[in-house]
Order: structure tokens, then C-alpha cells, then sequence
């Protein structure tokens, strides 16, 4: 399944039409983003006061996803959700399972349809992705980021049938009980579960992951 890329309105028209912000607000803080660069939003806090929790109001309406609270994060609860490296790599952070049947992944900015339609696919739990104020994000990304997590194993191969035999390579030694296979962007996650799963997550003992790439010579 291909997920389609769709034109979105920029953030800082988004909060001229709700009246957040005036005209001469946004030319102000487009003005300083060309010249010293960072975030549209990072501007128009410092600039004019504008709140934070008002421009991630605004980045849920341009990416048309909820603005996800921290209440009730369970950093360690969800670290066998996706591996640390696609934490890392692409700003995922896994906050909650909600009635065992969906998990909740906050981002900072912008939401990565990709990545949440892998996550699904390889947990076979809904997923609902939305954004987290600034804030907040980065101390959550910390604590996840300290958490155990999964052991994975990085593997690059030039060529797809070379990766196809290292994944082969990587089962016989395993030997799990299931594997599962997804591509993430530019990159193959395939997670193999070692002992059968009890409850909704694995623990993080309970799997090994493995990330792979293909770079051609």
C-alpha cells in the first residue's frame, strides 16, 4: 500500500485564516526564518508572544491529526513497539496503548504516514499518530530513549538479493516462533518474535529486530 503525498495549506496561512496571528505577524516571522532559518512556529513565539500550544493547534489542522497529550506516557511499557533506531531516526514516540488495541504515536512537527502504517502492519494494532507540543516532546524523547529496548541488528547489503539472504541467515539463527517483514522509507525492519506473545506488546526480550538497507555499489 503506497501512501499518497498530499499538498498541505502552510502552517502560516493556517493561522491567518483562524485569526490567530495578523499579516504583519507572519511577514515579520517569515522575514527572520529566511534569514537565520528554524521553524515558522519557533518565530512567531519569540517574535510575538503567539502561544506554543497555539501553533501545535495549527500543525494538527495542516496534518488534519489530533494534538496527543502526555498524561498518561508509558515509556517503558511501549518500547517493544518499534525499535530505538527508528525512534531515533525518525521521531516516533510511542506514548500509549489504549484498550489493548491501539497505540498512540505522538511527533514533534509532522506526522510520518509511512512510518505508522509500518508500525501497524508489523504490531497488527491500530495506530493513531497526531503531534506533540514542542515543550513537552523533547523530554518524552529522552525518556523513551532511556528505556530498554529490543536488540537489533543493523545489516546493509548491496543488492536485494544479498539482503534477501542475510534476513535468511538472521531467521536460521533465531530460529523464532514468527517474523514479521515491513520497509519503512528507505529501509527493511524485520522483527522476529522468540517466544510466543502473551498480551497485546511483547516484552523487549521477547523479540529481536533487525534493520536493513540496500546500498548498491
Amino acid at each position: 500500500m503506497e501512501v499518497k503525498h498530499r499538498h498541505r495549506i502552510p502552517l502560516g496561512l493556517v493561522m491567518l485564516e483562524q485569526g490567530w496571528i495578523t499579516q504583519g505577524q507572519l511577514r515579520q516571522a517569515l522575514d527572520a526564518q529566511k534569514a537565520r532559518g528554524g521553524r515558522l512556529g519557533g518565530w512567531l513565539v519569540r517574535q510575538h508572544g503567539v502561544s506554543e500550544q497555539l501553533v501545535t493547534r495549527a500543525l494538527g489542522l495542516q496534518w488534519s491529526c489530533p494534538v496527543l497529550p502526555l498524561t498518561f506516557h508509558d515509556a517503558a511499557g511501549l518500547a517493544a513497539v518499534l525499535p530505538r533506531l527508528l525512534v531515533d531516526a525518525f521521531g516516533a514516540l510511542p506514548l500509549r496503548l489504549a484498550a489493548g488495541q491501539l497505540v498512540y504515536l505522538g511527533f514533534e512537527d509532522r506526522i510520518d504516514p509511512v512510518l505508522s502504517l509500518a508500525v501497524e502492519r508489523m504490531t497488527r494494532l491500530r495506530v493513531e499518530s497526531g503531534l506533540v507540543q514542542d515543550s513537552l516532546y523533547g523530554p518524552a524523547r529522552e525518556r523513551i530513549l532511556r528505556v530498554r529496548f529490543p536488540a537489533v541488528e543493523l545489516v546493509e547489503a548491496g543488492s536485494l538479493p544479498a539482503m534477501v539472504r542475510s534476513l535468511a541467515r538472521a531467521v536460521e539463527r533465531a530460529r523464532p516462533v514468527e517474523a514479521r517483514l515491513v520497509r519503512v522509507h528507505d529501509c527493511l525492519w524485520m522483527r522476529m518474535w522468540l517466544r510466543p506473545q502473551a498480551g497485546a506488546l511483547p516484552e523487549p526480550d521477547g523479540v529481536q529486530d533487525l534493520i536493513g538497507g540496500i546500498h548498491a555499489h
